[in-house]
């Protein structure tokens, strides 16, 4: 029969092991990711040429379309299925505020205009109208479009997704 001293030396042997584990894996992570390097720039000691380009070189390579062309091709039906990752946090409703303002007929509308939301005054800075353009540079990357704003959503980096969102939204309150 297990007594109240066994069980206590028990659970200190598994709360010793799992000490251990744990401070060996914060030893290597030091050694290995962070003696001497001096952060986030690691290189390649040693690149072998493919004849591929790399990604970095492929990138350059891509011709920049403009959100207008890839707007006036958008499919608002699609945009519909992609608010569900806006719908966390925004409300279709008008008046009707969540953790970031409604966004009841948003396209075209002046920014910092929903009644009982308190926006950030970064944002109010950078744009005054929230046109296409301006909506589809802040939803691929809130806090590129206006550093320090209170949104923390990552954004949407392909442009036909945001045209096919800034379409939906165009439906919205019209």
């Amino acid at each position: 029969m297990l007594d109240t001293m066994t069980m206590t030396k028990i659970v200190g042997g598994l709360c010793g092991t799992f000490l251990i584990f744990l401070l060996g894996g914060f030893g290597a992570e030091f050694i290995y990711h962070s003696a001497g390097h001096g952060g986030d720039d690691h290189h390649q000691a040693y690149v072998i040429d493919t004849g591929e380009l790399d990604s970095h070189d492929a990138q350059e390579d891509v011709a920049e379309v403009d959100f207008a062309e890839v707007y006036a091709a958008a499919d608002a039906a699609a945009g519909e299925k992609l608010f569900r990752q806006c719908k966390a946090c925004h409300s279709l409703e008008d008046g009707k505020n969540g953790t970031g303002p409604s966004l009841y007929d948003i396209v075209d509308r002046s920014v910092a205009t929903v009644d009982g939301f308190n926006y950030s005054g970064r944002l109010v800075a950078v744009v005054d109208t929230w046109t296409p353009e301006n909506l589809s540079g802040f939803i691929e990357s809130p806090k590129k479009f206006a550093p320090g704003t209170k949104m923390s959503y990552k954004g949407m980096s392909k442009a036909t997704d945001r045209a096919d969102l800034i379409a939906w939204l165009s439906t919205i309150g019209q």
